[in-house]
């Protein structure tokens, strides 16, 4: 990474199951609080899984006027108030010199599932004509960074990656490699998904990969538990501020990490079944490309969906890559307490790594009670823990075999 543009973060924010703000879905996080519970947007009594991680008390006025609100997504209006308190906490002032210089990256697994649904049911009984012009505007994946651009006059790159769960980090690492060639000074980068819906908690519940803790919802997410029995879906958003960073340092801007390493692969052998090489080779090329030994990683935000096979995998993969020092590494699962927020995941993780390497607190994994004798690493079990640290990793594996993995490391 030395002969290259140092990339730095002035700038989070996130809405979570935890919380509406970065702030108060950290302090839960530490204290360990689920944000699971039985789905209240609709009536989910006749699927097999009736839990999710909803976002709770959203009000998206508070982020843009009423009328912009009725012409966005759900997730949409998701990305644009995470995108609105990352530009907040970073100060940032996009000047018409700047602007050409500044961009956006921010892309979902899924996009506005919720407008395809309740618009079919319009014209299924009311007919075409009483489709909203705004349906087609409202359901794309690239208007996210289009109306964050929009709002914050970003004239340089604007892109929506589509990883599935591995999107929001891919964001980052994509964006982060727009810095670093000089296509950019400022990105901003990240997920948003709310795919909560009947459809998509439908989907997939027909797949089985989904919880059926119905009865003890706060209970049902618990990655390396012997008991685990699927992921819990969430909802919400993630986005950083990313500045190249004597960019930052003109300005004088509070630094909270550099983007150290990016690693990307692809299993390139099932849609859902995993291979242990294929994640190994997204961490060992961000680690390569963050210039350290996989001794010098404290802390590693694991993927850890708390599916049986994923949690399994991801451990070989980690102890494959770090090999001695995966003993002297902790690691987490915030989905235990946030659910899985599939394009959104990666980006509001690489949020809750940067608060770990900050404030040196490493939020826990809930619910891990009967650890799976084959996930044998120290996962920082039901507690937070306090621990110093120089450099953390964030994984995010999707379906398809897509892996992306983050390095972000002090200055």
């Amino acid at each position: 990474m030395t002969d290259q543009r140092k990339v730095v973060v002035t700038g989070m924010g996130a809405v979570t199951p935890l919380g509406n703000d970065l702030a108060t879905t950290w302090k839960n996080l530490l204290a360990g609080k689920s944000g699971i519970g039985r789905i209240t947007r609709f009536d989910p009594s006749e699927l097999r899984s009736q839990i999710a991680g909803e976002v709770k008390d959203f009000n998206p006025e508070l982020w843009m006027d009423k009328k912009e609100a009725r012409k966005n997504d759900p997730f949409i209006q998701l990305a644009m108030a995470a995108a609105a308190q990352a530009m907040k906490q970073s100060g940032l002032e996009v000047s018409e010199e700047l602007a050409p210089r500044a961009g956006c990256v921010v892309g979902s697994g899924i996009g506005g599932l919720s407008t395809i649904e309740e618009n079919k049911d319009v014209v299924q009984e009311k007919g075409y004509g009483r489709l909203t012009p705004h349906f087609i505007p409202m359901l794309l994946i690239n208007l996210a960074p289009g109306q964050i651009s929009i709002r914050y006059n970003l004239q340089g790159p604007s892109w929506s990656p589509v990883s599935a769960c591995a999107t929001g980090a891919h964001s980052i690492g994509e964006a982060t490699r727009i810095i670093q060639r000089g296509d950019a000074d400022v990105m901003l980068a990240g997920g948003a998904e709310m795919a909560t819906t009947p459809l998509g908690v439908g989907g997939f519940a027909a797949m089985r990969a989904l919880s059926t803790r119905n009865d003890e919802p706060e209970r049902a997410s618990r990655p390396w538990d012997a008991g685990r029995d699927g992921f819990v879906m969430g909802e919400g958003a993630g986005v950083l501020v990313l500045e190249e960073y004597e960019h930052a340092r003109a300005r004088g801007a509070m630094i909270y990490a550099e983007v150290s390493g990016y690693g990307l692969s692809c299993d390139a052998n099932h849609i859902t079944a995993p291979t242990t090489e294929g994640p190994a080779r997204a961490v060992r090329m961000a680690l390569k490309d963050a210039g350290i030994d996989a001794s010098k990683v404290g802390y590693v935000n694991a993927h850890g969906t708390s599916t049986p096979v994923g949690d399994v995998n991801e451990t070989k993969a980690i102890r494959a890559v770090f090999g001695e020092a995966a003993g002297s590494i902790v690691v987490s699962s915030t989905k235990s307490m946030t659910g899985h927020l599939l394009g959104a995941a990666g980006a509001v993780e690489a949020c809750f790594s940067i608060m770990a390497l900050n404030e040196g607190k490493i939020p826990p994994t809930i619910n891990l009670e009967d650890q799976d004798a084959e996930c044998d690493l120290d996962y920082c079990a039901n507690a937070a823990r306090d621990k110093q640290l120089e450099h953390v990793m964030s994984n995010s594996f999707g379906f398809g075999g897509t892996n992306a993995c983050l390095v972000l490391s002090k200055v």
